[in-house]
This record gives structure tokens, C-alpha cells and sequence, in this order.
């Protein structure tokens, strides 16, 4: 009876198993089918392509990482190093210019917005005697005056060197006789350092005649330019002669 039982037991086994190899010969039959269909034709090839292009794709975007964060870098650093030579052109252009005791010079200080952007805050701030305060609502007309045009200097200076044109529309506007003065001699000496460049030309639009001839000597001009209104509000351009 045993083995008879056990008989028994393994020809039960060995049908389930001729059962499940047959449900598995087809699905291996239904499986071939499939791969011959046009979508699976030449499909190793076509894996081993994407595979290939994914890969690609990575080691692309850790290139992009890599020089993003190289750019980055090196933008900060040019700010940087910019704004170093800015402040100490306007430093320079501030204490050859100014004649006032109460500002020793100014500066542009450049604050960051967020953690890590690259975005600024730009405002201008005055020394003297070692004190840093804030220009805005301290400051009179005419040294806001004085600072924007030095600050406009600077930044001529600083980035374009390789552009000839400097343009002043009424300069002295709210500057005092002497500050004025100062103003003359300064962009004397930006035209003496940069009579090398070629095609610079510095344009000065002014009503003050004293500054349109401290500035306009003849080691710096042969002609001034007089624009005048008729009576029939007709406009006209006349040389003169520097005196």
C-alpha cells in the first residue's frame, strides 16, 4: 500500500509538471512569435543603440554640470575683480575731482540677493574718516550729481575701452564753480590718457560756457560747437575758434 501510495504520489507530480512545461513551451512559442513581429526586428541592435545614446546623454549632462559650475565661477570672480577696478577708478576720479572735506570718496558696494544667486543689490556709499554710510538722503544735489558722473566715468573706463564715444549732457548741472572746475580737469586727463586710443571722442553738451572752455583748450580741441534758435525757432550749428 505504501507504494502503491507513493506511486500514486509521483505520477501526480510528474503530470503537473508535464503540465507546466507545456504552458511554458507556449509561452516560449507565443514569446518567438511576438519577437518576429516589425517592432522587435533587429531589436538587440536597436537596445544596444539606446543603451549607447543614454550613456551618452549622461556623461554630456555631467559635461554641462561640470562648466556650469565652471562658469559660475568664473562670472563671480569677474564681477569680483571688476567691481574692484570700478571702485578704484571712482575713488581715484572722487578725490582728484571733489573739493568738499565732508565725503573722503565713494563707492559702489554690491550686495548679493539669496543664498548663492547670482543677483545683486547695487548702492553707493560715502567715507570719511573711516565712517561708510549710505549716499542716499545724505547727500546734496550736486554731489549726487558729481557721483553719477564719476560713476559714468568708471564704468567708461572700466568696460569700454574699445568703444571711442563718451557723451555728457550738462555735466555741471547743480555743481558749484569750483566742483565744476574739478570736473574740467578730470576729463582733461581722461582725454589726455586716452588720446592713444583711436576714434575716441568725448561729446559734452553743456549751457556753462566758463566749463565748455576749461574743458575745450587747445591741447584738447581745435573747434567748439555753438547751437543756437533764431527768431523762427530755426536751430544752427556754428564753429569757433578756441580761444
Amino acid at each position: 500500500d505504501e507504494l502503491q501510495e507513493s506511486m500514486d504520489t509521483l505520477l501526480c507530480s510528474a503530470e503537473n509538471h508535464r503540465g507546466q512545461l507545456a504552458v511554458t513551451e507556449q509561452a516560449g512559442a507565443r514569446a518567438k512569435s511576438e519577437l518576429r513581429a516589425p517592432q522587435y526586428t533587429l531589436i538587440s541592435a536597436k537596445y544596444n543603440e539606446m543603451r549607447l545614446k543614454l550613456r551618452s546623454t549622461e556623461l554630456a549632462n555631467q559635461d554641462l554640470e561640470a562648466y556650469h559650475k565652471a562658469l559660475e565661477k568664473a562670472l563671480l570672480a569677474y564681477h569680483t575683480s571688476k567691481m574692484a577696478d570700478i571702485n578704484k577708478i571712482i575713488k581715484e576720479l572722487w578725490q582728484k575731482t571733489y573739493r568738499g572735506q565732508d565725503i573722503d570718496y565713494i563707492q559702489i558696494k554690491a550686495d548679493t540677493e539669496g543664498i548663492g544667486a547670482r543677483s545683486y543689490n547695487y548702492r553707493v556709499v560715502m567715507h570719511n574718516g573711516g565712517a561708510e554710510l549710505e549716499m542716499r538722503g545724505r547727500c546734496s544735489a550736486g554731489q549726487k550729481v558729481l557721483a553719477c558722473l564719476i560713476i559714468r566715468l568708471a564704468l567708461a573706463e572700466a568696460f569700454c575701452l574699445n568703444c571711442g564715444i563718451l557723451a555728457l549732457d550738462e555735466p555741471t548741472t547743480n555743481l558749484d564753480a569750483e566742483n565744476a572746475a574739478s570736473l574740467a580737469e578730470a576729463l582733461r586727463q581722461i582725454m589726455t590718457a586716452r588720446r592713444g586710443q583711436a576714434g575716441f571722442q568725448l561729446i559734452v553738451i553743456t549751457h556753462d560756457e566758463a566749463f565748455a572752455h576749461l574743458i575745450g583748450t587747445r591741447d584738447n580741441t581745435e573747434l567748439l560747437w555753438r547751437i543756437t534758435k533764431d527768431d523762427g525757432q530755426h536751430t544752427s550749428i556754428q564753429p569757433e575758434e578756441v580761444e
